[in-house]
């Protein structure tokens, strides 16, 4: 989640309705210009007992954060506290309960965003040697309970604690116990937006299935592949799900304002603090009405944080965010960028890829959506197939739009080998949590702890 430092020094008042879609405005790009941005999630445990780490104990999560000096890292304060290192690799920053989180610079290709994701991950590994710590690449911690978790010192984090029990069953675990891969992308135009947008939500189950990385919860099989997906559908109706919005005809940036202005606030930022307006209307805000701070009115920077507190499949801000994918090892955290640039980057590309889903209606849309985080690949699909054959359609034509950009590097390989290990999931049938589950019943004798040997 985004890491908030101080309030702009000129920051305007919004007045019209032209200031709420200037940020998306702002991020249309020609192709020359469009750059990739990955974040990802990794489980931080340390010791014999494999325990998540405290903000503050010997070692814990505040002297791995700034152990990251030694790269070249700058701390981010809030409150006094440590919260965040900024440098030339984006910024490092603390989930809910204490996950690690790299938000990569933007970048030209995918060699760069693979090398930057091999650098953190040397580095996090140096100091966890030194620490007693270790990282999990998995969606959702194998093994522990909510109230086994710390809880990081994030204003924001406070409020959305407090809040979530209001709105759904699973939004604490999602907060607590799960992790993600993003990749972030630009467009050129509102109708490029519109069209990667509805591609990429359409798609976004297959990305799912395929980084499907979470079986298990509290020590057991959960009865899910992604259950880190599953955990979506109930944490918060107002900011999640498939928004059936954007395939209908003339979706762009105002009609996406308007959603956004529909789901309830978590928070405004002021002098360095996060003040609780959870559940209010951001047209109230506009309006001067807002309960929390009543007769003031909201500012550009307002709504670039509002922006950032709705969670569906796929995100818009100043660029697309896709959210479908569990956390993992390094070479799915390249393949998922790797993914998405074939099939979004690439006119082609972009066109077959919206050709094979676009007839489908949104009930069926939405009943893929429901049936990945059990199925994954064998979820069925209209036409009486199964998800697995629309990945044998859709890994091609990623591959294609990857070798037609021909970003080479000095050994002049291209960009299609970061899908090598999507392809190899395809190609044997199992996601990722199925070979975990088989090791689980196998080798691993029921004992789910040996998933920590299989750390980053």
């Amino acid at each position: 989640m985004s890491t908030r430092e101080t309030s702009a020094a000129e920051d305007p008042i919004i007045e019209s309705r032209d200031q709420l879609v200037a940020p998306m405005i702002a991020g249309e790009k020609p192709p020359e210009r469009w750059r990739i941005g990955t974040e990802h999630e990794k489980l931080v445990f340390r010791g014999p007992d494999h325990h998540a780490p405290a903000y503050c104990e010997d070692g814990g999560i505040c002297d791995i954060l700034m152990a990251l000096r030694e790269f070249g890292w700058e701390p981010v304060e809030e409150g006094g506290q440590v919260i965040a290192m900024r440098g030339g690799d984006g910024t490092v920053s603390l989930e809910p309960a204490g996950q690690l989180e790299l938000s990569g610079a933007p970048l030209e290709n995918l060699h760069q965003t693979c090398a930057e994701t091999g650098r953190h991950l040397a580095q996090v590994k140096e100091i966890g040697e030194r620490f007693g710590v270790g990282f999990l690449g998995l969606g959702m911690w194998p093994d522990k309970r909510r109230d086994e978790l710390p809880i990081m010192p994030k204003g924001r984090y406070e409020i959305m604690l407090r809040h979530m029990p209001r709105v759904g069953s699973l939004g604490l675990d999602m907060m607590l116990r799960t992790c993600t891969i993003q990749v972030n992308l630009d467009y050129s135009s509102e109708a490029d937006m519109a069209h990667k947008f509805r591609t990429s939500l359409a798609l976004q189950p297959l990305a799912t299935a395929l980084f499907a990385n979470s079986p298990f919860t509290e020590g057991k099989p959960n009865g899910f592949l992604s259950y880190r997906s599953h955990i979506w559908s109930d944490t918060d109706p107002h900011r999640t799900g498939m928004l059936p919005f954007v395939f209908e005809d003339g979706f762009g940036y105002e009609r996406y304002a308007d959603y956004m202005l529909d789901v309830p606030m978590y928070f405004v930022f002021r002098d360095g603090k996060y003040i609780d307006a959870a559940g209010q209307s951001f047209r109230d805000f506009l309006r001067g009405e807002l309960p929390a701070l009543p007769g003031e009115r909201p500012r550009a920077s307002d709504w670039i944080d509002h922006l950032s507190t709705a969670f569906p499949e796929v995100r818009l801000k100043s660029f697309l965010e896709m959210r479908g994918a569990d956390g993992g090892p390094w070479s799915r955290i390249c393949a998922l960028p790797a993914f998405w640039v074939g099939l979004l980057y690439n006119q082609t590309a972009l066109d077959a890829a919206w050709e094979l889903v676009r007839d489908w209606t949104m009930e069926e849309r939405e009943a893929l959506r429901n049936a990945v985080p059990k199925l994954a690949l064998d979820a069925p699909i209209p036409g009486g197939r199964k998800l697995l054959d629309l990945a044998r359609e859709v890994l091609p034509i990623a591959r294609a739009g990857l070798a037609a950009r021909n970003r080479l590097n000095a050994s002049g390989d291209n960009e299609t080998g970061f899908l090598e290990t999507l392809e190899e999931i395809v190609a044997n049938g199992k996601v990722p949590a199925q070979r975990l589950l088989d090791m689980y019943h196998g080798e691993w004798n029921g004992d789910v702890s040996r998933v920590y040997r299989y750390s980053f």
